[in-house]
């Protein structure tokens, strides 16, 4: 124990005793000042002590907290109440800053869904005025919103109990095999072989069954963190962006191979903690394609209708179904039956009084060629476009849903309709472009030997899209000169997302079919004037970065509008993120943390209120913990020094 501190314990340590006589009290407080320490008799040495001490001590215990707290006063300690204090203004703006940021940063972030306009300036101030409370009594035009404001989230990837190695293995499985070894309920060739098996168990109960409890633990608190992070992210876009669709773009769950009862609790919590508030899209509505197709909704730049606002357009991925080589029936039924449908398309007609089309249909171009503004969304299962695949009826049913939205499609060359794919596995690319790459892996011959994993869609898949579903063609003699119809695709999959433009060059070569698709980014297309360009058809495809922690918690944000002038639909999309799921548990820590703070100051303010001396029974408290630390040191200086007699006494 140094100089510094003998005298602490010297006063704190008579906590515990009754009454003291004056004599004790002198001969601490002697002490003190032989030490340097200011003398409690004298209150000039600290102004802050303004009471001077009775000249006689009376034999009470609360004399006695008060000279244990007023010598920790003397020695540099702070009051409970003071610590608390003082802890409570740094963590309480602390906390107040991070809740505000992680609660409102959509709009500290400027999110907001783009307008026609392009101007992001004008977009957040659209979506700001949609949350002023005043806005009716404002003189200024109203929000100018796109009609068609998509929320597009992507791979969410749900774990589960797969991930919790209690739920698979079971409770400290180690030390029930060594019971029933111990107990001798299991049998054994020999007591060698025996006592070396109960010796493995042993170990594997220390270093693997108790690790495996704390691991669980944590894991299942990760995972419940985890579900609300990704709640928090729909939320909060959702409240603050007002979009008129929702869709996740597949990865809902975490892993295609597990049972029916987890893909159940899975899909629970991604409707009941995750999506809460969001709704299946009912199967009357998914519709497959057909000639005598139904609307199924108007788009207003309002917002009237929020029927579909609250339904979530969910796609396949391969963590849900599986890919082409072990996608089954049973794995496509449970999704359709928990998620939706797989394949549908919806058609979405443009409000009356969004438009002047009346007008616009009788001047400039041939009426003939002018459609009624229509958007169609494909809800498209892509995971078994590609072969070999592992059960070849869906396979065939997939390729005749696109062959049924390829014939019920408007004529190449007509104007007004738009076709919005969303899917989940992205389009083939060459390396370079984005994250992923062309990789295909299979399954061995013996096993079906059907596609086990890609990270791209093949070639001839894209390619079938682009010119199928789009009606793109390399021979500019083609219906509409092979321009196609106007659309864009949206996918997931790749969680580092990416933004390309994919076209057709016809002017290389004298033989159509040699021309190849290519790919490049969008940004890179932009600069170099590619979208628009004459005799280089394409379509733009943008894979939504991931809404997982690890990858920034992003969202997208899609609009599409309808220019009467050109009589073509156009889009434009963002990215919002909210950043790493670190961020949203350190906010929370902090928020229970200053809480609790705040909790025990009001407490102690209270007790000091009442009349007890906290300061003397946690001074009190912490000298007797000190004190018994500094006894077992000794103790074990005592030991080593008895140990280190003994071995010289031997060695002599």
């Amino acid at each position: 124990m140094t100089n510094h501190t003998r005298p602490l314990f010297l006063a704190l340590l008579c906590t515990h005793t009754v009454g003291f006589s004056a004599k004790a009290t002198d001969e601490a407080t002697d002490e003190a000042t032989r030490r340097g320490q200011p003398d409690e008799a004298n209150p000039t040495s600290f102004p802050h002590l303004v009471q001077p001490r009775p000249a006689i001590a009376q034999p009470s215990p609360s004399h006695s907290c008060v000279a244990a707290s007023r010598l920790a006063h003397a020695v540099g300690y702070m009051s409970v109440a003071a610590f608390f204090r003082q802890g409570l203004r740094l963590a309480v703006p602390l906390a107040i800053a991070c809740t505000i940021y992680l609660y409102l940063y959509p709009f500290i972030g400027g999110c907001a869904f783009p307008v026609p306009s392009r101007d992001p300036v004008e977009a957040f101030a659209a979506t700001r005025r949609l949350h002023w409370p005043y806005k009716e009594g404002q003189h200024e035009p109203a929000p100018t919103l796109a009609p068609f404001r998509l929320l597009a989230l992507g791979d969410p990837q749900l774990e589960g109990d797969t991930s919790i190695p209690t739920a698979y293995l079971g409770v400290l499985p180690h030390l029930r095999s060594l019971a029933k070894r111990v107990t001798f309920q299991a049998e054994h060739p020999s007591l060698r072989d025996r006592l070396r098996v109960i010796l493995h168990d042993i170990i594997d109960v220390i270093f693997e069954d108790v690790p495996n409890l704390f691991e669980s633990a944590r894991k299942r608190f990760d995972l419940f963190g985890n579900d609300f992070y990704l709640a928090h992210i729909y939320h909060s876009l959702y409240w603050w962006t007002r979009p008129t669709h929702v869709s996740v773009l597949g990865d809902l769950l975490g892993s295609q191979w597990i049972e029916d009862h987890e893909f159940d609790k899975r899909g629970h919590r991604f409707w009941n903690r995750s999506f809460r508030g969001g709704e299946r899209v009912p199967d009357q509505v998914a519709m497959f394609p057909v000639k005598d197709f139904n609307i199924s909704g108007n788009l207003d730049s309002q917002l009237a209708d929020k029927v579909w606002s609250r339904r979530i357009l969910n796609v396949a991925g391969n963590h849900d179904v599986g890919y082409a080589g072990d996608l089954t029936p049973e794995r496509m039924q449970r999704f359709e039956r928990v998620f939706g449908k797989a394949n549908y398309e919806l058609r979405f007609a443009l409000s009356a009084n969004y438009t002047s089309r009346n007008t616009s249909l009788t001047e400039g171009a041939s009426p003939t060629t002018r459609l009624d503004p229509q958007l169609r969304i494909i809800v498209l299962n892509d995971m078994n476009l590609d072969t070999p695949a592992k059960d070849a009826g869906l396979q065939d049913a997939t390729y005749r849903f696109i062959n049924s939205a390829i014939d019920t499609a408007a004529p190449v060359g007509h104007e007004g309709h738009f076709t919005l794919i969303l899917t989940h596995i992205p389009l083939h690319k060459p390396a370079g472009v984005c994250v992923d790459w062309p990789y295909f892996d299979f399954h061995p011959p013996e096993e079906g030997g059907g596609v086990r994993e890609q990270y791209l869609l093949s070639y001839d898949a894209s390619k079938g899209i682009l010119e199928g579903v789009y009606g793109i063609n390399a021979n500019p003699q083609a219906a509409g000169k092979g321009l196609g119809r106007s659309g864009l695709i949206l996918n997931g999959h790749d969680h580092e997302g990416c933004d390309t433009f994919h076209f057709v060059n016809q002017t290389n070569g004298t033989d159509a079919s040699l021309r190849s698709w290519e790919a490049v980014r969008w940004q890179d297309a932009l600069e170099r004037k590619l979208p628009g360009m004459s005799l280089l058809p394409g379509r733009r495809e943008i894979t939504v970065r991931s809404m997982m922690g690890d990858f920034g918690g992003n969202a997208g944000l899609l609009s599409l509008w309808f220019n009467e002038t050109s009589w073509q639909w156009e889009h434009e999309y963002v990215d919002c993120p909210l950043g790493s799921q670190h961020f949203w548990w350190f906010t929370h820590f902090v928020d229970l943390g200053t809480l609790a703070a705040a909790l025990v100051y009001a407490a102690v303010l209270v007790l000091e209120a009442r009349g007890v001396d906290v300061d003397g029974k946690y001074f009190g408290f912490v000298a007797q913990v000190r004190a018994a630390v500094e006894e077992a040191r000794q103790r074990r200086r005592r030991t080593a020094e008895m140990k280190d007699e003994g071995q010289d006494k031997n060695e002599t």
